[in-house]
Parts: C-alpha cells; structure tokens; sequence
C-alpha cells in the first residue's frame, strides 16, 4: 500500500472516512426537466414492471436500461446540464427555482481531465482559488467570500472535511450560489459546491482506462481506472466498483503524487423505495509545495520548476466515506428522503516553510516545520419530505425537514523547529532533515462545531407563470477552537441559536424562460484556531459573521439543448474575520465591521448546434472590506475581480469511419490582493487547454482514445496566496497525456 511504502521515509499516515450519497436520481442519467413527480428511478421501475409482464420477446429490464442510457449519451456529449435532486433537495426544473445552481457536467469533466476541484470550477463564473494548504487540500472563493474549512464542499449534498473531493468517483459537479444556509446551516454567503457521485447502474456494462502522462520538463506519470456496474439479480438490486491508482512525477524540480481509490455502491430501485449505499477509501502522498515568493511585488528570479523547500515536504494519508440514502415515495404527490454521511481523515505532513527571503542575495531563511497526527471528521445526518399540497385551487410545493452536524478538526502534534539558511540562486537541497520538534503551545489545534437545524420552504404557483418562494431556518449551534498543551488555550467559545428568512418570486416567460428574484441570508461563527484580537484584547466569543444576499435574473433552458443563468447580486456581510499578516509566516486573526460583494454573473452550457457543444461563463465581482479601521476599502484576498472561460467541441458524428470530437478553449483570471492589506497583487493569466477523443472499434469491442494538453502555451501563473507574500502557490506547467478505454 501507498502508506508502508512510504513509512520508510516518513513518519505518519493518515485516514479519512468519506460519505454514502444521498442523491436519489435515477440508475441512469435523468431524463431533462423530469417533473419532482416524474423520478427516474419510477420511469425504470415502470420499465422493469412492463418487462415482466410483456411476452418472452420483450425487452429485458436490462436491455430497456441499456437502451434509455444510450439514447441519453446524445445529451451527454451536447454538454447536457441539468442539477441534481440533491444540491436544492428537490426534482424542479431549474426554471423554476430562484437560485443559481450551475453545472459542470459529467462529459465536461471527462473531456477536460480536471486535476481537482479547483481545475473543474474553472468552467464557472465568480470562482477562485484561496489557500489550499500547499496543494493538498480544497479551497475556493465563492462570489468573494471562502477559506479551506468552511464545510462549503460536499458530496451529494452532505458535507465533507477539508481534503481533495474530486476523484474518479464523481460524475459530475454542482455550485449553488450565494447564501446556501437555509438547505445547509452554517455556511459562507458565497455558495457551496456540491460533488454528485456516480451511482450504480441497472445494467451491464464496464470500462478499463490507462493514461500517461508527461510535463514539459520530462517528468511523466501514469494512472489507470477500473468502473464496472450492472445488475445483481433481477429485482432491482445494482452494484458499482470504481477503482483507481495513480503514480506521477509533481511538475516541478521534486515531488511525486500518488493515491489509490477503492469505491464500492450498491443500489435497490424498488416500486416505491430507492436505497443507496457507497463506501469510499483513498490513500494518498501529495506534494506538500507553497509555491514561491514575491518581493515587492514582483515573484522571485528563479526558473518555475525550482522549488524552495526539501524533497521531504510532502503530505500523506488515507481517508474513508460512508454515505447512505432511501427515499420512500408515499404517493404520487409525496416522498421523503433520509440520508447519513460519516467523513473521516487523518494525515501528518513535511511542512518546511519559508520565514524570510533576500532577492539580492538569494538567502532565505525557513523553519523546519511539520504536523502529526492530524485527524478530521464529520457526521451529519438529514431527513425531509417534499410533495405537492393543493389549497384553494393553488399548488405549494412543500420541502421540510431537519439536520445535525458534528465536525471536528485535530491537528494533535505541531513541529515547529529552526534550520539552516538555504541559497535559491545557487540551492542545495538534502542538507536537512524533517523537523522533529514538537511545541507544546502550538499542538492540539482543534475546531469543534456542532450544529442542528429544522427547515421549512413552500413555492407556491399563483399561476402558471408567477410563483413565490418562502422559506425559513431555524438553527442552534456551539463551536470550539483554540490550541496548545498541557494548558489547552481557548480562542473561540461560541454558542447561539438563529432564524434565518429566505424569499423570492419566479415570473415564467415563456416555457425556456424565466425571471427570478431572491432574498437569502447566511450564518457562521467566526472562528479561529490561533489568538483572535478585538483591538487589542483577545476575544473568544466575538459574534458571528452574518450574510444578507439580494439576487435577480434569468434563466434559459433553450430547446432542452442550451442552458444557462444571466445573474446580478449585492451581499452585504458583517463581522468578517480578517488575518493579518505579522511576517515569518505567521498571522492573526480580528474582526473587520462589514464586507460587500457585488457583481455579474453569465454561465452558459450545452449545444449550439448537432455538431457544436459549449461551456462558457463571466464573472465580474467587487468583493471588498467597508471601512476596515485598519486598511479601509480593501479588496477580499484571492478574489478576482473578473474571471471568465469558453471551452467549444466539434462532434464529427458519423463522417468518420470512428466518432472524432476534438475541443478547447481558455479560462480568464483577472488579478487578486495576495494580501488583506492589499500590498500586492497576482497578476491576471489566461490559460488554454485542447483535447481531442476518437472511439472506433477493435474486434467489436469499443475503444476510445483521448489526448490532452493542459496549458498549452505552457503559461507561468500563481493562483492564490495564503495571505502572505512568502507563499504564492504557481498552476501547474504544460501537460501532456494519452489515454486508451476499452469498455465492454
């Protein structure tokens, strides 16, 4: 396993536990603008009942399966893009909900090859990278506001810790924008991100992938990827296995990654009932890299690929998803769905850090850091119904329910120790070792938050073409941080309850239009492991930041082939907790009065004509700071006052002996505060990406090709900062990759 072969040179692994999928759609891709009475597992279970009756020559339930799934591919490769049930709880038509969900669908993702989250969320407007701790962990800004824990990402709906969520086990990926606290509690006004699992299938059909892959500079890996699904029996039981390992060389001058992913789910589409069950376990070595540094606001004059660390900094671990639903349907009009996640990490990491740099000189002084131990969890179970309820002629589509939440963070040994100076001019690396220091005061960082909720939204239709939205939370929750040992120094000690309000109106222009308005608030303590300062005194029970969001806009869903969201928003924000960098790596944490977010969004996915398919978005974004005493209106740190990408595909069809689709396009990043105080800037990049797909035959057994190229002109950016100048993470360099799937 990966973790005893690198025992040997490390000292630590780690475990994490990942949760079943509550998404309760259909065995199959579901059918576009399915009504919430129309679920696709009732079409299959229908097919399945009709087979049974039908005479000896009819279809078999497998056979009608393989046959809706293969009319859906069409869609598929259209870039088709419809949400899941899971991401709003309900089945409606997007056109008919008054918040912006966007979708990158599951052929984007196959196309494209996104290396992780961040790589995905390009294709969607208003997002950035922030502080991914080196590379090994998940982090984006939604609409200007987000940090790497907090509990935005989730699988199915149900949220996840802090590591890497996009695997070879997701299908497809989902963000809901803005305040996302009355389906989710505690949540930044931004948004979350919702990782949609594949599902097991009912009927038979498998694939085997190998890739290669190469960087500019020669350094290669290689991954492969095993996914078979069928039916087991004939009573609606299904299974799915998803394999896979990959081992590859990190693109700069040292570094390797490598994880394995074992994903077993089941799956019973019955008359009434659908259950779902999925495990997932991942091992993994990640390069543990914060990039380089700028001076003056200016990277450093050093080649890309050299990295200012130790061949030692690397992160390793393992983690573990349990995840389970069932969904009744009580009748035609009303179900109710049950769901349980349990998300378990560990992981201990290298962390040798930069404290200091000379550009003249080129010395650069560091500290031989590090973390044991860590361990992360989260338990969160849910339950609702949803149906139709008719009062006085009028129809209200009903969601109620309730929630708890149980998170913790642990990072238990903290090594903090003194090295040598190094030379990034003239480097020598191998000189050191990894820290071995423990400090007492620094170890036992931990985060507790424990949440729960009850929920309740009606959408009533005042006519076919007016609805309005009402909704309302009301939550109760505790949250605990602070560090050290023996003495255990508490930072954040907060408890409260709250009633969160959300309102809209939805005008139906036409069946592919629809205008939308919205009021939503959010809620979520501030919370800080390390001192939090109020002025001058140490606070642990400053009051918790709060969001209030307006939105309008319009949604289109073209002819069930073109889709999108045009969308305009104000969030107004307060008590915003700002870091504030104090040199040597180090920061501190204080309440700033009021943050706002204003701006623009356009994202657009599917088919421009039979031959043509697009995903394509911008976002302009004025996220800032209202009157901070200490650095005024300044801008949110990490968030891109513009972003926007285009990514076109050319289906050949049938011209070609094969089926030959060749695409690419570029994403926009405009450029971002590296700090709160603003003192620098990364500058805005554009990056382009090609691939191209080719499926034949050989033998009678299918076989596609694919080739890649990620950053084509091999573009040198930075992505994000942690907040200081001393740790400017860099996008990868060029990468080439080749890929063969036999599928049977």
């Amino acid at each position: 396993m990966l973790l005893a072969e690198y025992a040997s040179s490390t000292t630590h692994a780690q475990a994490q536990t990942a949760l079943p999928p509550v998404n309760v759609d259909a065995p199959t891709q579901r059918p576009k603008q399915a009504r919430a009475s129309e679920q696709p597992q009732s079409r299959a279970q229908a097919a399945r009942r009709n087979a049974t009756a039908a005479p000896p020559s009819a279809p078999t339930p497998s056979e009608r399966a393989a046959a809706e799934a293969a009319a859906q591919q069409g869609a598929k490769l259209g870039y088709r893009a419809m949400p899941s049930a899971t991401t709003l709880r309900s089945g409606a038509s997007p056109l008919d909900t008054s918040q912006s969900v966007n979708v990158v669908p599951a052929q984007v993702l196959k196309d494209q090859l996104p290396r992780n989250i961040d790589d995905a969320l390009v294709n969607i407007s208003g997002i950035t990278q922030t502080n991914t701790l080196a590379g090994t962990q998940d982090a984006v800004i939604r609409r200007g506001f987000g940090d790497n824990r907090d509990g935005s990402i989730m699988r199915n709906g149900m949220p996840l810790v802090q590591g890497r969520s996009l695997n070879a086990a997701v299908d497809s990926v989902e963000v809901l924008k803005g305040p996302a606290s009355l389906l989710y509690g505690i949540m930044d006004p931004g948004g979350i991100v919702n990782t949609i699992s594949k599902r097991p299938e009912l009927y038979q059909h498998g694939s085997v992938t190998l890739l290669g892959s190469t960087y500019a500079n020669n350094r290669n890996g290689a991954d492969g990827t095993l996914d078979v699904t069928g039916p087991i029996g004939d009573g609606g039981l299904a299974y799915r296995f998803i394999g896979y390992g990959v081992s590859e060389d990190y693109w700069r001058n040292f570094g390797r990654h490598r994880e394995m992913l074992v994903n077993p789910s089941l799956a019973w589409y019955g008359e009434t009932t659908t259950v779902q069950l999925t495990y997932e376990h991942r091992e993994f070595i990640y390069p543990f890299d914060r990039g380089t540094a700028f001076v003056n606001g200016a990277p450093l004059a050093i080649p890309k690929t050299r990295r200012l660390d130790e061949p030692f900094n690397n992160m390793w671990g393992t983690s573990d998803l349990v995840q389970g639903s069932v969904e009744q349907r009580l009748n035609d009009s009303w179900k109710v769905t049950a769901a349980y996640s349990y998300n378990t990490e560990t992981y201990s990491a290298n962390q040798l850090r930069i404290t200091g740099v000379n550009a003249k000189t080129g010395v650069e002084t560091r500290s031989n850091d590090g973390t044991q131990n860590s361990l992360s969890n989260a338990s969160y179970g849910t339950s609702y119904m949803q149906g139709d309820v008719w009062v006085g002629g009028f129809r209200n589509e009903i969601l109620f329910g309730g929630e708890a939440l149980y998170r913790t963070i642990d990072r238990r040994d903290l090594i903090r120790q003194a090295t040598a100076s190094f030379n990034f001019y003239d480097p020598v690396y191998g000189l050191v070792t990894p820290g071995t220091t423990v400090s007492a005061v620094d170890s036992e960082q931990t985060d507790k938050l424990g949440t729960r909720g009850f929920f309740a939204q009606d959408t009533f239709h005042l006519t076919n073409w007016l609805s309005v939205v009402g909704g309302v939370r009301w939550m109760q929750y505790e949250q605990l941080a602070g560090k050290g040992r023996p003495l255990f120094v508490t930072n954040t000690n907060l408890a409260g309850d709250k009633v969160l309000p959300l309102g809209g109106v939805i005008v139906k222009l036409s069946d592919e239009l629809s205008y939308y308005v919205s009021y939503t608030q959010s809620l979520k303590p501030t919370s800080t492991i390390a001192a939090f300062t109020s002025g001058f005194v140490v606070d642990s029970t400053i009051a918790p930041e709060e969001g209030t969001q307006w939105e309008t806009g319009l949604k289109f869903d073209v002819n069930k082939r073109l889709s999108g969201t045009l969308a305009v928003y104000d969030i107004q924000k307060k008590n915003v907790l700002v870091l504030d960098d104090l040199g040597n790596g180090r920061s501190t944490g204080r309440a700033s009065g009021a943050a706002r977010s204003r701006g623009v969004e356009l994202d657009v996915t599917g088919r421009l004509t039979d031959d043509w398919s697009m995903i394509g978005s911008y976002g302009y974004t004025d996220a800032r700071l209202i009157n901070d005493p200490v650095v005024g209106n300044a801008k949110l740190l990490n968030a891109a006052m513009n972003t926007a990408s285009l990514y076109l595909v050319y289906d050949f069809g049938d011209r070609l002996p094969g089926r030959l689709r060749l695409g690419g396009g570029a994403h926009y990043v405009g450029d971002r505060p590296g700090d709160s105080a603003n003192t620098f800037f990364l500058p805005a990049y554009t990056v382009a990406d090609v691939f191209a797909t080719y499926d034949t035959k050989i033998d009678k057994v299918p076989v596609s090709y694919q080739f890649n190229v990620k950053n084509l002109f091999d573009k040198v950016y930075y992505t994000s900062t942690t907040g200081s100048a001393l740790n400017v993470a860099m996008g990868d360099g060029r990468r080439i990759s080749l890929s063969a799937t036999v599928k049977f």
